[in-house]
């Protein structure tokens, strides 16, 4: 049985999407969770929709991308409920666009985003979870684009890509601290309404189904479980076999 009774789990980019998926199965699993994300809004509907089923969670409005917002994330996180367990990485942003397009701000802005807030994100929590007798856990939400690729994903691919590459190097760096890192990469994960897809959008996965935030919400308890602190410095791929597929136009 994996406990999170009384644990204290940070999801950035936890408001919207899968993030929103992750924070409710947490708080669900008996969690305190903190929602950081930039969207004000959201971020409060979720606080008040957690809150009024039992649960117990609390918005922080946060850009990512500031180190100051990030250092001041975690030191509210901290001082509400005097630890920080488990820390998803999950805040990012898309640009599908032409390289030949893409400006110097929009690359810089998604590297940051998406890359460079694991980092310091990983980086401040660390000097909390170091003070745990048990450590914690830390997961990054990568994705399959880290692997395989469209055309005009470059900025997208990259700091994905650097996701997986910084996961095993920050298992590496916190495993004094017992802290255990690990990465997930999703494949296709719809948000929206199940009529929005079609029949061949399930058949094309070996899985004969498209995810759904709960998947990758569930990878989240096994991989910050204390029971499973001998998984650390992994990539877990979540695609219904989508990157172990064969595909020739016939």
């Amino acid at each position: 049985m994996m406990g999170f009774v009384g644990k204290v789990v940070i999801v950035t980019g936890g408001a919207n999407g899968i993030g929103q998926g992750i924070a409710l199965t947490f708080a669900k699993n008996g969690a305190k969770v903190v929602i950081a994300d930039i969207a004000d809004e959201a971020g409060k509907h979720l606080e008040t929709e957690i809150n009024k089923n039992g649960g117990e969670a609390l918005f922080i409005k946060t850009d990512v991308r500031v180190e100051a917002n990030i250092i001041n994330l975690m030191e509210i996180a901290h001082e509400t409920y005097g630890r920080i367990d488990i820390l998803i990485n999950n805040a990012g942003k898309g640009l599908f666009k032409s390289l030949f397009l893409v400006t110097v701000e929009e690359w810089e802005d998604i590297i940051k985003t998406n890359l460079s807030s694991v980092f310091l994100c990983s980086r401040e929590v660390a000097k909390y979870m170091s003070k745990n007798e048990k450590g914690g856990a830390i997961v990054n939400i990568a994705s399959t684009r880290a692997l395989m690729s469209e055309a005009n994903s470059e900025g997208y691919a990259a700091s994905k890509g650097g996701i997986v590459a910084i996961t095993h190097a920050l298992a590496a760096s916190l495993s004094e601290e017992r802290i255990t890192v690990n990465a997930i990469s999703p494949g296709w994960i719809h948000n929206g309404a199940e009529s929005e897809l079609t029949a061949n959008d399930h058949q094309q996965h070996f899985s004969k189904r498209v995810g759904k935030p709960n998947d990758i919400a569930n990878a989240c308890l096994y991989l910050t479980a204390e029971e499973n602190d001998f998984v650390t410095g992994i990539n877990l791929v979540i695609d219904g076999g989508m990157t172990r597929k064969m595909i020739y136009e016939e």
